[in-house]
């Protein structure tokens, strides 16, 4: 009997599966599909910088921490699988939708009053900085420690990590009920076997609802669809990470770079529209002209795990002494995921921690 069974294998689950396994924790991972094959996959490995020392909120909390913990989780993963993640500190620049002065200069307050190192920069700053830029953007952050990471690569990493430190792993196995001895889970039912462990964890996407339904726990997790796009431009026409708003391009070492995302509320339809797809890849025209003659490579389409907040469920569910959760990350499910793993190993482990969850959003 394991430990711990973990109800999903995306990049939240298998880094929980990872930290526990690296404390000596026997760890079983299900999963309705192939692991690491939905939005963890689908995204674009973008990592925003934070400072724990000047985070005070909720969301700049959980991404200060895990900021300060991604390059050692990368290189230990590297180490233990022999795969590299692409991990890398790239910089990044953050520009207005609506290319307000205003805007820009609040962004970068923003940053500063967190403790991030963020620069306003001017026209000619940014020209300087990216060459290959429409010029009809005046000014824009430049976020020095913005960093990425290949998604694909990453998932491939934790997987072969987990196998090393012995964690089990069942595809092909959702979770359709649990058995229950008054406030604890006994075990977890899939269609081929019953399961049983001391401790469960949901951290199964945006089907976590659904999966806690089952246990009368209410969480409002809903699929949002991000469609994204795949070009090869050489020589690549910046280094940088662009954002704007919630749009953004991302290079990528080997000459390829992602345009994304959409937003939308669609249910679990994951399919690529046309409609969608033009306009990422006229936005990515528009902000560097000389991407609109990149050679188109592939598109595809994640559902991310939206909550009302944005932020994720984090912690005990309601009533139940043995039950986790860790869903809800929504865009950022894979920048937090060390935060998340770390968070979900101290509280099944009974640890104490300098990050409380009740700051956060602990219980649906």
């Amino acid at each position: 009997m394991p430990d711990i069974v973990l109800i999903g294998g995306g990049v939240i689950g298998l880094s929980i599966a990872y930290e526990l396994a690296t404390r000596g924790a026997s760890v079983r991972v299900l999963d309705q599909g192939p692991f690491g094959q939905e939005s963890s996959w689908a995204g674009a490995g973008m990592i925003t910088p934070g400072n724990p020392l000047g985070a005070k909120s909720p969301e700049t909390r959980l991404r200060a921490e895990s900021f300060v913990l991604w390059p050692d989780w990368a290189a230990r993963l590297r180490e233990e699988s022999g795969i590299d993640t692409g991990f890398s500190r790239c910089g990044g620049i953050e520009l207005s939708p609506d290319r307000s002065a205003s805007n820009i200069a609040a962004i970068a307050a923003q940053f500063q009053s967190e403790g991030v190192r963020a620069e306003l920069i001017d026209s000619r700053e940014l020209r300087t900085l990216e060459p290959n830029l429409t010029p009809e953007h005046g000014a824009g952050v430049h976020l020095p420690d913005y960093c990425q990471v290949r998604n694909p690569r990453l998932l491939k990493a934790l997987l072969a990590a987990c196998v090393t430190r012995g964690v089990e792993f069942s595809a092909g196995s959702p979770a359709i009920g649990f058995e229950h001895s008054s406030s604890r889970v006994t075990a977890v039912r899939s269609p081929t076997e019953t399961i049983s462990a001391r401790q469960f964890v949901v951290c199964s996407g945006a089907w976590s609802q659904s999966v806690l339904a089952q246990v009368g726990c209410s969480i409002q997790v809903a699929p949002v669809r991000g469609q994204i796009v795949l070009l090869e431009a050489l020589p690549l026409p910046t280094r940088r990470i662009l954002e704007v708003g919630k749009r953004y391009i991302v290079p990528r070492a080997d000459g390829r770079l992602l345009i994304g995302s959409t937003e939308e509320h669609v249910g679990f339809e994951k399919r690529n529209t046309a409609e969608a797809i033009a306009e990422l890849i006229g936005f990515g025209g528009e902000l560097i002209p000389s991407l609109k003659t990149a050679r188109f490579e592939r598109c595809w389409s994640g559902l991310r795990p939206g909550s009302p907040t944005g932020l994720p469920y984090l912690g005990r569910v309601p009533n139940s002494d043995n039950l986790f959760v860790a869903a809800g990350h929504f865009r950022a499910g894979l920048m937090l995921s060390p935060i998340t793993a770390v968070l979900l190993r101290r509280l099944l482990m009974g640890e104490t921690s300098n990050l409380t969850l009740s700051d956060l959003l602990l219980a649906p």
